[in-house]
């Protein structure tokens, strides 16, 4: 499952914004069909993301974490809708449930635009204190 793209820093022009919106439609017709379909779900929440819906994309984050309870990488875009909706203290417990479950991509999350306010927060520093712990592990 790929990480969420961060194409929100890239305005979209108006053709962009129409395709997006007809394959976000297209999905949602999908997911609504099959609830339980992975690959749509990621992709929607990923488009929800980049047309900046962020609420719509922290549902079905959700939904994929009750999916796949198992899935670092699950968890970790979980984070990310957390942190975009300003929710810190659940985006924190996201990110260490991540990281317990193994997602070790600590180049991405620290550049990551979807943190970015949670790196700031001042709950980020203890998730910052375990992963340098889980570099120094690593090398």
């Amino acid at each position: 499952m790929p990480e969420k793209s961060s194409n929100r820093s890239k305005k979209l022009n108006r053709k962009e914004v129409r395709d997006l919106e007809t394959r976000i439609g297209f999905l949602e017709g999908l997911v609504r069909r099959a609830p339980d379909y992975v690959d749509a779900l990621q992709i929607l929440g990923d488009h929800y993301s980049q047309r900046g819906l962020f609420e719509q994309s922290l549902e079905v984050d959700k939904q994929l974490s009750r999916l796949e309870p198992r899935n670092p990488l699950v968890y970790y875009n979980l984070a990310c809708s957390y942190s975009l909706n300003r929710d810190f203290d659940l985006a924190c417990e996201c990110l260490e449930k991540a990281l317990g479950l193994g997602y070790s991509d600590f180049k991405w999350l620290a550049k990551d635009p979807d943190l970015r306010q949670l790196r700031k927060h001042p709950s980020y520093k203890g998730i910052a204190a375990k992963i340098s712990k889980l570099q120094i592990k690593i090398s």
